[in-house]
């Protein structure tokens, strides 16, 4: 997005002119001698089949300034494990693999679990927090970059300029977030057009200007799962273990870091990966489980605020919601037109039906459960509880990898 409009309470730092990465790699190699930068990779193992995690390793392979990557593994056999550490084993920087459910880390998660310590369900966003208690045990990182493993367009540009506004010391930010176009033929990104924008922005009408409400709807892609962060942030911060991940990493960020210290940074001018399946008459998964899940955590985490939910306020909210994605659907058929995208209208408004009905299931259960499944828990009250956990942590990743 080749502009310089600033929006929101964040710093949006954009992609001005031609820029080539060799600078920008140049400063963070100077940079990260003193702010060590560890990659981290959640990955499935079934993405080592596809396409985009080769395109990803064949780029990491000419990045200079990263200290270590570490590769956080879905569920996978010791055969796979043993595969993928193959794998990812033409890499140049120091790599690790973190089993998640093999033996070693198992009994780690069981030791924290055996302290009456919240860990949520397996999934993306465990698996992200077990690699941040690895860099942690290290205490030789400085700066924690994550993304995903089925980016299409990668490019190494888009590590670089992630990682940048947290490495460089002179601009004093503690965590970046990045965002980026999603368009092809026609336009992607439903959950953040259709679901996300107009809910924040029918809570803002409902409830004014809640300083929360504003942090979030400042981000131009709060559901991209590209950031960089301060490994103290690492240390402190809960997770979410469902979709509402991205938000929920937010709202942790809101509440443990000075909004004059986060911003947001246009990382790729396109950014294609794969795309979730609506599943309208399915809440347990595709876009409608997304929706669900992403409402609840929007919900609970204003409700933390002060913020007061009750059934007819609901009832608003749904009203108010329906009315402003559907004035949102204009805009985009209307920007599609401008630019000769394909715009399927009836698909647009299926998605906020499907939509709307997420919101209300998401409704129902925060009336029935206000507080629903605690956040994991974060690494300065687990090692508080056990001393010796890094240790252990460090110690199952390493024999792990040998």
């Amino acid at each position: 997005m080749a502009d310089f409009h600033q929006g929101g309470i964040l710093p949006t730092f954009h992609r001005l002119g031609q820029s080539s990465p060799d600078k920008i790699e140049e400063e963070l190699t100077w940079y990260s001698q003193e702010r060590p930068i560890a990659l981290v990779l959640p990955s499935l193992y079934s993405e080592l089949k596809g396409q985009a995690l080769k395109i990803i390793i064949n780029e990491l392979k000419n990045v200079t300034y990263l200290k270590e990557v570490i590769v956080t593994l879905g569920p996978c056999t010791k055969k796979e494990f043993s595969h993928a550490r193959k794998f990812f084993s033409v890499l140049p920087q120091t790599t690790m693999l973190i089993w998640n459910n093999g033996r070693r880390v198992s009994e780690v998660y069981k030791t924290i679990r055996s302290a009456g310590l919240q860990l949520g369900d397996a999934g993306k966003g465990q698996s992200a927090w077990m690699s941040y208690g690895y860099i942690i045990a290290q205490k030789n990182i400085s700066v924690i970059a994550l993304h995903d493993c089925d980016i299409l367009s990668y490019d190494r540009q888009m590590l670089a300029r992630l990682c940048y506004p947290v490495t460089n010391p002179n601009l004093d930010y503690e965590f970046c977030k990045g965002f980026y176009s999603r368009v092809t033929d026609r336009m992607h990104g439903r959950v953040t057009r259709l679901l996300v924008t107009p809910l924040l922005r029918s809570l803002k009408k409902i409830h004014g200007p809640v300083p929360l409400l504003e942090f979030l709807d400042s981000f131009r892609y709060p559901l991209a799962g590209e950031f960089s962060m301060d490994v103290d942030l690492a240390r402190v911060n809960k997770i979410p273990g469902d979709w509402g991940l991205e938000v929920g990493v937010l709202a942790e960020v809101y509440r443990n870091c000075a909004v004059r210290r986060v911003c947001q940074i246009d990382i790729a001018d396109n950014y294609e990966h794969k795309h979730q399946a609506l599943s309208p008459d399915d809440a347990s998964k595709g876009l409608l489980k997304m929706c669900i899940d992403i409402s609840k955590s929007i919900f609970r985490t204003l409700a933390s605020e002060g913020l007061v939910f009750s059934d007819g306020l609901f009832k608003t909210l749904i009203a108010t919601y329906v009315r402003t994605a559907q004035d949102m659907v204009k805009r985009y058929e209307d920007d599609a037109a401008v630019n000769g995208l394909f715009f399927d209208r009836h698909q647009e408004s299926l998605a906020v039906e499907t939509f709307t009905e997420g919101i209300r299931l998401a409704s129902e259960t925060i009336m029935k459960d206000p507080l629903g499944v605690p956040l994991i828990s974060s690494w300065d009250r687990v090692t508080s509880a056990l001393p010796k956990i890094l240790d252990m942590v460090k110690f199952a990743v390493e024999e792990d990898n040998k």
